[in-house]
């Protein structure tokens, strides 16, 4: 539970700029220069905030750092923060800070083939698929842009390309988000109240997914995420 002496205070306005400074310059002498900052300007602000929505969490802060594995020539590191949590029924929840502002998306980014399957069934489904179908709609009125990891550039197999829903059946997953650019209130408690406030309203957009679709009972290792 948040004490008042802990309670957020907000993003402050250096979290922004260490990562506009990263974006001119994402070196390792950069980091190494700024490392305090990241800790203190922006890991413990966006940890306080987090403590403060722990009813969606509990969330997983991503390394900072970049997978260069599979990628070379990729800057070092990433220049953004991330943050993850999921409920008990499968929806996750993520937030973003970066040099442009904030972002809070939440849904199912990426869906296992074993919750793709499910998802396409009650998509095509009359009644469950017009729910979903309005529930989303209903969320772009409200300003939320809807998204996924990828979609499919034609109808998958097994299913006509003039469906009546086909936009969502060609979704490899299903988010809704918010982006707001940088500004005054999220140097204040508000930027807590705003994330809870974007979260929240896809209440019925997650119930849908969770009643529908579900975790995946893949492997781990098979199975994507935010």
């Amino acid at each position: 539970m948040t004490t008042e002496r802990s309670r957020s205070r907000g993003i402050p306005a250096a979290a922004f700029a260490f990562y506009d400074g990263l974006r001119a310059d994402n070196s390792r002498s950069y980091w190494q220069a700024h490392r305090d900052a990241y800790l203190t300007d922006v890991r413990a602000p966006v940890d306080q905030v987090l403590a403060e929505l722990d009813e969606f969490g509990p969330f997983h802060v991503f390394r900072p750092y970049q997978d260069a594995r599979f990628a070379k020539g990729r800057p070092p590191y990433k220049e953004h923060l991330g943050a993850y949590g999921e409920s008990e029924g499968g929806a996750g929840f993520y937030l973003q800070v970066s040099a442009d502002g904030l972002m809070a998306a939440t849904g199912y980014y990426a869906m296992a083939t074993d919750q793709l399957d499910r998802f396409r069934r009650a998509v095509d489904a009359d009644a469950t698929g017009a729910q979903i179908a309005a529930i989303v709609a209903a969320l772009e009125r409200r300003g939320h842009s809807i998204g996924a990891i990828a979609e499919l550039k034609t109808a998958p197999r097994g299913y006509p390309k003039d469906h009546p829903r086909i936009g969502l059946l060609r979704r490899k997953g299903l988010m809704a988000s918010l982006q707001w650019p940088v500004a005054s209130w999220m140097h204040t408690k508000a930027v807590v109240t705003k994330v809870r406030a974007a979260w929240e309203v896809c209440a019925d957009m997650n119930a849908w997914l969770d009643a529908h679709v579900g975790p995946s009972t893949l492997a781990p290792e098979d199975a994507d995420r935010f």
